[in-house]
């Protein structure tokens, strides 16, 4: 899966009693309604983060890795590449993936004329 969006924070690293290491990271997607999106990367890929600084455009890798601990469960967005991107191409991208707007204009109309 892939997101390009704004950086909006890089926290620390964290480093846990059994060596594991961790750095979290929020990205706001260009959307019409942005969301900030939380992300991760672990062990070796922390070093993905020491060139990205808040403010910055890129373009994130991920896997959706989901767990089960007592009874609870969790969702974690694994990031695995980070690309710079550049203003413009950034504004294309958005511009191309569309809007709603554009495909309910589209659509049939609907000759249902149903209660609810």
């Amino acid at each position: 899966m892939e997101l390009t969006g704004k950086v909006k924070l890089v926290s620390d690293v964290q480093t846990f009693d059994s060596g594991f290491t961790k750095r979290e990271f929020v990205v706001t997607t260009n959307e019409q309604y942005p969301q900030d999106i939380k992300l991760e990367v672990i062990k070796d890929k922390c070093s993905l983060l020491d060139r990205v600084t808040p403010g910055s455009e890129v373009k994130v890798a991920f896997n959706l890795r989901g767990n089960e601990f007592n009874g609870k469960y969790f969702v974690n967005l694994q990031a695995w590449k980070i690309d710079a991107v550049d203003a413009s191409s950034a504004q294309a991208a958005a511009a191309s993936s569309g809007s709603g707007e554009s495909l309910n204009g589209t659509l049939p109309p609907a000759d249902d004329d149903l209660p609810f």
